[in-house]
């Protein structure tokens, strides 16, 4: 079956349906992914990025779908990571001859992952090929998400390939965004930013900015992953720009951890504070929850509330991942505040507001510990400090 995404331009990819993890196990995934490759069939016969090694003969099928793979003249790799390229020496043994065009940060990519490759052909933003009736555009996208990242732009027909830009990990029959569950893609598109694109966020809005000035009209954005967007194609830049830039709603997410109670008593405290201030909040138990998705909501809220025991003078094992990801993730635009209980030496408070602060998170209000069970009136100091988080949030 041929998926056509308009005249002479098809998607020639693979769907992976039952991996639960990307990235090793790394970040997870939830409605599975595809590896979108893309076919003109022009007086080139043109191939846009690859599949992982693994989905090689479904690449291969939809290709002959259309023309033998010894007759394809063109491979532009937008992006050499394995999940896009690592099906390259596959190729290569059908047509050694095939051109391969790559973004000067592509050629080391390519050559290291790849090789067996000697010859590429480099371009640069503002340069162009003719493959016939079309033309390809180029733009240098350093580091969304690899510094070997651009994107492939055919002007005829308004396409943007836009490698791993605009993409989600999300599975479906269906080619283009506006036919498929938009809630659930949607959120997969946020939970790609959040985990992945989120620590370029500064240079992101500069590329963004570049491209923006280069007026190429869009009409359909094909990422690497996941659905294409072809009706109003702006929503999904337009989300980048909020979610570079920090946007934020004025939410709070409360993560903690607890031994034998006293911990989520002093969490839900600090939720009652919050909820009588009108900020509305979401409560995670580290132990329970899934890393990626509570980063995913730490993207648009206000502040991050991180609370647990003092264990071995220190703090639970199953907060660190969490402390980590955000130091690793740098979001911008956020408050935070701790809390936790204690036995005999109480330094939690110190390394949750620590690694916060390392992590580029104001500590907006100062940490509350208590010994053992906490009390009514540490119960009430809690509260005490949702509201005064919640007027910190609601100042902006």
């Amino acid at each position: 079956m041929k998926h056509q995404l308009c005249n002479d331009i098809y998607w020639v990819g693979a769907l992976e349906w039952s991996e639960e993890h990307f990235h090793g196990h790394e970040l997870s995934i939830r409605h599975g992914t595809s590896y979108n490759a893309y076919f003109i069939d022009d007086e080139k016969k043109v191939l846009i990025d690859l599949v992982r090694a693994s989905q090689s003969e479904d690449l291969f099928r939809h290709i002959e779908e259309h023309c033998p793979i010894e007759k394809l003249d063109m491979l532009i790799i937008n992006h050499a990571e394995p999940d896009h390229a690592s099906s390259l020496p596959k190729l290569l043994e059908r047509n050694p001859n095939l051109e391969i065009y790559v973004s000067r940060g592509g050629k080391i990519s390519v050559q290291r992952h790849t090789p067996g490759v000697k010859e590429v052909k480099l371009v640069k933003t503002g340069d162009s090929i003719s493959i016939g009736k079309r033309t390809l555009r180029f733009f240098e996208a350093q580091m969304l998400h690899w510094p070997d990242t651009m994107f492939t732009y055919c002007p005829e027909e308004k396409f943007l390939f836009s490698t791993d830009a605009f993409g989600q990990h999300f599975a479906s029959t269906e080619r283009f965004a506006d036919l498929v569950d938009n809630k659930g893609l949607w959120y997969e598109a946020e939970k790609y930013y959040a985990n992945i694109l989120t620590p370029y966020s500064p240079q992101i809005l500069r590329k963004l900015d570049e491209f923006t000035a280069l007026k190429w009209e869009v009409q359909t954005i094909c990422p690497a992953h996941g659905a294409c967007w072809r009706k109003e194609p702006e929503a999904i830049i337009g989300k980048y720009f909020d979610w570079a830039s920090g946007k934020s709603s004025p939410t709070a997410i409360i993560i903690f951890d607890t031994i034998w109670g006293g911990t989520e008593k002093m969490a839900r405290a600090i939720a009652r504070g919050l909820e009588e201030k009108g900020v509305s909040y979401k409560m995670y138990s580290a132990g329970a929850a899934d890393l990626n998705d509570v980063m995913t909501e730490i993207l648009t809220c206000k502040a991050v509330v991180v609370g647990c025991p003092t264990l071995n003078n220190g703090i639970m094992p199953t907060l660190t991942p969490y402390l980590e990801e955000l130091r690793g993730l740098r979001f911008r635009n956020k408050i935070g505040m701790a809390f936790g209980t204690y036995g005999w030496s109480g330094e939690c408070i110190k390394r949750i507001e620590e690694s916060l602060t390392n992590a580029m998170i104001e500590v907006a209000v100062e940490g509350y510990k208590c010994q053992f069970n906490p009390h009514d009136s540490d119960l009430a100091k809690c509260e005490e400090m949702g509201r005064v988080l919640a007027d910190k949030i609601k100042a902006g």
